[in-house]
């Protein structure tokens, strides 16, 4: 199930570089925290070895 798109990034602060999501100088305080724990968050999800959080079997012969 996608996630709802979080709303710093609707912001004119976010910079939306694949692998490298950031906000430009001057975001706001609370806008860098909920980016933070966003990034933090997705963490979780994206161990060695899956794709959003799924497990990918590597030694499948499918």
């Amino acid at each position: 199930m996608p996630r709802k798109r979080p709303e710093f990034t609707k912001s004119p602060y976010f910079v939306d570089e694949p692998g490298n999501w950031h906000l430009k100088a001057g975001a706001p305080k609370e806008m860098q925290v909920e980016l933070e724990n966003y990034l933090r968050s997705m963490e979780d999800l994206h161990e060695d070895g899956t794709i959003n959080g799924n497990q990918i079997d590597i030694y499948s012969t499918h």
